[in-house]
């Protein structure tokens, strides 16, 4: 028993990330109604960003500089603070093309297929950045944390894990409060049920739409950095795994339903967990998209979804 609680604990830390993929999946489609491929690729832009600046991937001259002004083992704070900056500022270069142009050309881009094409053209161009870059192959670093963990009775808990689980928890709980609870959530809320209606309220859909752009990347860019401080292995297609997973958890919870991302990440990271225990690697996408795919057949709207787009999910 000892040992299936600890696979359980393991799937719920694991949990915690794709929670932060999901929702940022969902803030996207539930405001914008298309699904956004940037993100798998902001996640592997702040993932590659911190193995860089932890292992010395920019250079001997940049690590050295890191390594007096924080030392060796200090080197991830630098890395998770550079990986903010760049996700933040691709954010604003996707939304300009992903959404803004579309926008200004076409009317209501959301009709259109291009918003999702475009997405999918930056998640290649930033993944074949890398693979120009650093190439590849699989990189790997060590953790500044080393093998820290405690137990409760017989049950392991790594430090840096649970250190994740609730940062993320934390995280989304605030978004939460601040779409329900602000005056920001409010506009952002009324843009997600009738954008043309909001427009004529007097809410700038032009400057509120950016900040959607900004957190999904940022929650990306947190689930990024926690994975390369945790499991300190990535490569230039490690978005794409994580984010097909997170997708299942999305829609499982329920499309553009916060609460329902928050749900279905922490049950796909348990299922996936569990999975590997029982059943071996080989079949954690049976397991995964089984589930899901039978959950669909029952409730096609997912545990927590809506019938209609943009009303109430958040």
């Amino acid at each position: 028993m000892s040992i299936l609680i600890q696979q359980i604990v393991n799937g719920l830390m694991l949990g915690g990330l794709y929670v932060m993929v999901a929702v940022a999946f969902t803030l996207i489609v539930g405001m914008l109604n298309f699904l956004n491929f940037t993100i798998p690729a902001l996640f592997m832009v702040a993932a590659v960003t911190t193995w860089a600046t932890m292992a010395g991937g920019f250079g001997a001259d940049v690590d050295g500089v890191l390594v007096a002004l924080l030392g060796a083992d200090n080197r991830w704070i630098a890395g998770a603070l550079f990986a903010i900056i760049v996700v933040t500022l691709a954010s604003l270069v996707i939304e300009r093309f992903t959404y803004r142009y579309t926008k200004t050309k076409y009317g209501d881009s959301t009709e259109h297929a291009l918003p999702l094409v475009s997405s999918l053209g930056f998640l290649i161009a930033f993944e074949h950045l890398v693979i120009s870059i650093w190439g590849s192959d699989v990189m790997t670093v060590a953790s500044p944390f080393g093998n820290a963990s405690f137990y409760i009775g017989s049950i392991q808990f790594s430090v840096p894990q649970t250190i994740s689980l609730i940062l993320s928890l934390i995280i989304v709980f605030l978004l939460s409060f601040l779409l329900q609870k602000t005056k920001l959530g409010r506009a952002l809320r009324a843009i997600a049920e009738r954008p043309d209606t909001a427009l004529l309220m007097g809410i700038d859909v032009g400057k509120i739409v950016p900040i959607v752009y900004i957190i999904a990347g940022l929650l990306s860019a947190t689930a990024g950095i926690l994975f390369t401080l945790n499991y300190t292995t990535v490569d230039a297609y490690v978005g794409d795994r994580v984010a097909s997973i997170a997708i299942a958890g999305m829609v499982l919870g329920g499309l553009g339903n916060v609460w329902g991302a928050i749900f279905g990440g922490l049950l796909i990271g348990m299922l996936e967990v569990l999975s590997i225990y029982f059943l071996g690697a080989s079949a954690v996408k049976i397991s995964i998209w089984g589930l899901l795919l039978l959950l669909l057949i029952i409730r096609p709207t997912g545990l927590f979804g809506h019938t209609s787009i943009g009303k109430g999910k958040f």
